[in-house]
Formats: C-alpha cells, sequence, structure tokens
C-alpha cells in the first residue's frame, strides 16, 4: 500500500528523496511562470526551489508594477520580442484570473529641446517594435492632460497601451495554478551547490535534490548557479532601485505613467498611479556589489523628492505611505540572457529585468521550446483548471462593498485593516490558499493588510493574532 501523498508546498524539514524530471530553481514571477507552463504536461514531475519563505520575493516584489507594451525595447531582440507577446497574453490572463490591471496609459515627457527631438526617434523605435500607437503631443496638449505637470515640460510622446498592473498577485496566481496541478513548492531551500554526472543533484540548505532537467530562474543569483554548473557567460551586477510610495490623497494628481525620456541606466525616474489607489516616484538607479543591498538612504530619497519636484511638484507634499527597493539583474547588455545547455540538460534564465513581469508568461513559452530541444519529451499537454484570485485593486469592487458575499458570509463585511479596507474574510482565505503566506510580509501582498497609512500602527496587533492563530490550527 502507498503512503500519503507528499505536500505540493514545504517550507521546512528535508526536501523528498525522490527524482523530479526537472527542477526549476527560482520562485519569483518567471520561475512560477515556467512552473506553470510545465504543469501543463501532466507526465512531468516539476519541483520549484526558492531560497525564501514564499514566492515573489526578490525583485518580483518590488517593482514599478507597469504592464509594459515593449515600445522602447531595443528592436529585434529577444526581449523585445518576449515582452511583445507576454503583453497580450498576460492581459488576458489578468483578465481570466481577476488580476487588477489599468490601461492608465503612459506619456514620455520631454523636458528641453535635446529630449524633444529625441521623441520622434523613439516613436520610429515604437514602430520598429510593432507598436503603432505612439503619437506626439504638443506642450498644450500634455498639460491638459496633466495639468499638475511641473513647469517647462515641452512635450511628450503618448503610449495609450501602457497599463499598471499587481506584482504580487501575478506571481502567486501563477503559483497557485502550478501548485494546484501538481507542482511542487518547496521555499527555504537555498542552492548551495550543484553538481551534474548526466542528472542534476542540488545540495540545498534542506537537503538534496535530483532532477534530470534544470531551469535557472535565480534571478540575482542566475550567474552563481550557472558556474556551478560549469558556465561563465555573464556577471549579474545589482541595479538598486528606491521608490517612494505616496497616500491615496495624491492619486487626482496624476493620470497618466509619466515617464522620463530613458538614459543607457534605464527608463530613470518615473511617476505613476498604481493598482491600490496610491503614487509612485522612482527608481533610483544604483549599481552596487551586494546582491542583498535592498536597504533604503537618505541620499536616495532626497533625489527622489528632487526628481518628484520638478515632474509633479504638488505631490512633494502629499503624505509617504512606504519607502522601499528593489534590485534589477543588469548583466551588462541590453537584452535577457536565456540560452539552452544542452550537454548539460538545463536552460539559464538571466538578465531579467524590470520587464520581466510583463514578458513572463511569453518567457516561459520560450523556456518549455528550448527544453525540448535540449531533449525533454514532455508528454501530452492539458489544459490546466482556471484560478480566480483576489481582487485588490481599487478601481475594482473590493469585498467589502459587495452585498452577495457579505450576505453570504459576514466575515467579508468586518474590516480589519480600516487604511485599506481589508476584510477578516479575506484574511482568512489568504490563511487557507494553496500557497499561504508565511509571516505578516506575505499576508500584506495577499491582502493589502498593514499597507495603508498606518503601516499597521492601529491594525497590527490583530492581523498577528490572526495569523498565529491559524499557524495554532485554530480558525480566523
Amino acid at each position: 500500500m502507498s503512503g500519503p501523498a507528499p505536500p505540493t508546498v514545504t517550507a521546512e524539514g528535508p526536501l523528498p528523496d525522490r527524482p523530479y524530471d526537472i527542477a526549476v530553481v527560482g520562485a519569483g514571477v518567471v520561475g512560477c511562470a515556467i512552473a506553470r507552463r510545465l504543469a501543463r504536461h501532466p507526465r512531468l514531475s516539476v519541483a520549484l526551489i526558492e531560497a525564501r519563505n514564499d514566492v515573489g520575493q526578490g525583485t518580483s516584489k518590488a517593482n514599478t508594477a507597469i504592464l509594459h507594451t515593449g515600445f522602447d525595447a531595443v528592436p529585434g531582440t529577444l526581449e523585445a520580442r518576449l515582452v511583445r507577446e507576454g503583453s497580450a497574453r498576460l492581459a488576458a490572463y489578468a483578465a481570466e484570473s481577476g488580476i487588477p490591471v489599468e490601461p492608465v496609459g503612459a506619456l514620455l515627457v520631454a523636458w528641453d529641446e535635446e529630449q524633444l527631438a529625441a521623441l520622434p526617434r523613439l516613436a520610429e523605435k515604437a514602430e520598429a517594435n510593432s507598436y503603432h500607437d505612439a503619437r506626439p503631443l504638443s506642450g498644450a496638449e500634455l498639460y491638459a492632460r496633466e495639468p499638475h505637470l511641473g513647469p517647462g515640460a515641452l512635450g511628450a510622446l503618448h503610449i495609450p497601451g501602457e497599463s499598471i498592473i499587481c506584482p504580487w498577485t501575478t506571481t502567486l496566481a501563477y503559483a497557485t495554478q502550478a501548485v494546484r496541478a501538481g507542482v511542487h513548492l518547496h521555499l527555504n531551500a537555498t542552492v548551495e551547490q550543484a553538481t551534474w554526472d548526466g542528472g542534476h543533484h542540488l545540495h540545498t540548505s534542506r537537503g538534496a535534490l535530483r532532477a534530470r532537467y534544470l531551469v535557472n530562474a535565480a534571478g540575482l543569483g542566475a550567474d552563481t548557479l550557472d558556474r556551478r554548473l560549469g558556465r561563465d557567460d555573464f556577471t549579474v551586477t545589482p541595479r538598486r532601485g528606491q521608490l517612494l510610495v505616496f497616500d491615496k490623497f495624491a492619486r487626482p494628481l496624476v493620470r497618466h505613467i509619466l515617464l522620463p525620456v530613458p538614459t543607457a541606466l534605464g527608463k530613470g525616474v518615473l511617476v505613476a498611479p498604481t493598482v491600490y489607489g496610491n503614487v509612485l516616484l522612482g527608481p533610483t538607479a544604483e549599481d552596487l556589489d551586494d546582491k542583498r543591498a535592498t536597504g533604503t538612504t537618505a541620499d536616495g530619497i532626497a533625489t527622489l523628492r528632487e526628481r518628484g519636484r520638478r515632474i509633479l511638484p504638488a505631490l512633494i507634499e502629499e503624505e509617504v505611505t512606504a519607502v522601499y527597493a528593489g534590485l534589477r539583474a543588469a548583466t551588462g547588455q541590453e537584452d535577457y540572457r536565456i540560452a539552452a545547455h544542452p550537454e548539460r540538460s538545463y536552460v539559464t534564465v538571466g538578465g531579467i529585468r524590470s520587464t520581466g513581469l510583463t514578458a513572463s508568461l511569453a518567457i516561459a513559452e520560450h523556456v518549455t521550446a528550448l527544453l525540448a530541444a535540449t531533449g525533454l519529451d514532455p508528454g501530452p499537454e492539458r489544459d490546466l483548471d482556471p484560478v480566480r484570485m483576489p481582487n485588490l485593486g481599487e478601481a475594482f469592487p473590493r469585498p467589502y462593498q459587495r452585498p452577495g458575499p457579505i450576505a453570504a458570509d459576514p466575515a467579508y463585511g468586518t474590516l480589519v485593516c480600516h487604511c485599506e479596507r481589508v476584510s477578516l474574510g479575506e484574511i482568512r482565505d489568504a490563511l487557507a490558499a494553496p500557497v499561504p503566506p508565511r509571516d505578516l510580509d506575505g499576508l500584506r501582498r495577499r491582502t493589502r493588510a498593514r499597507a495603508g497609512r498606518c503601516q499597521g500602527f492601529y491594525c497590527g496587533a490583530a492581523v498577528r493574532e490572526l495569523f498565529e492563530r491559524q499557524g495554532r490550527g485554530e480558525r480566523a
């Protein structure tokens, strides 16, 4: 008689003593998308391995949350193609899965004659990337669209297809669908060494794991894992981006994503609304040596406030709700570093920058094809059961606003976090989900509890009690 089936999500104890067909290292938005795509092949056994205690804990949780059109990618690159394909795929998936998206459009703002002269070239670049809706705006047209813009802007390029999206829910949706389809998610499993003898042997902080094929989606650690597997093709330089999050009272100040004319270091400091009803200012672009340096600095904040005062002066007078920083994987090349290594039965998915969220589903499709080209026989394919995620978007009806769910279960009308209007029912559902939070920050990313103006000052104790009760096996 066979024993009980192994759990599909683990965060402690030894890893299963069984070989997998494929191990995906890194449970960011790209790694989770790849695992989800591989789950469509029921004959494959797939392990998704993550060093931290939750999915989406690296670059995926600390980005500008933009669903890009790819208008300004380098034409002809793999990134340009995958962002273009991924944008359409993710927009459709978000609509199906309940991931909040707002098509606010973007304005590429020119502040001097040199930047104004660059706009036609950027429009040509958009055309080369098969984006045909970009159009120039005069200064008068620009200020009619954005009346709170600082003085001195000369014109803009309007990119109506750019949208804002929830990055937390996207990553979690991929992981949830993958786990429901049989992928084993192993958290708190840092890969410390990797060896190859016709199969992959990963030595992790939770023990050994074996797999026939490997996908290296380790983000900032992709170059390190590659070297352990005998490759030395690129080096990841962590590029820190610090951001300020302004209170919801600032939201009426901006209608579009306000972009600067890009530089060699990136797209520069932008102002953008978020799907949660806030306004973002950032990011900085600081090349560092430490891949763990996600702290903010006084100089970084001062720089953002100075840039923001020019872009949207009234914004700087508003309350700042949060400050955070994320690290992007810069590799010195304006393209993704995705490559198959048939001699070692693995695929590297490196150099995935801020566009990785947009491109994630297309990257997953591309990587699956590369695995097949290395010799993997994935077997028959199936459709996955759809997933419907909790809505975190401010522009959509939240549970506390919906009479039907409240009538069926009053917990959805009982607010716990008043700043973000998070109900007891939402917290309870998150704690009982297939990929539950492992700490209060994980719960915040699933519900927005403790993410508001008071940052948990009023609701923190109640939220912690609900979390701890769930840990004790009690109903929230």
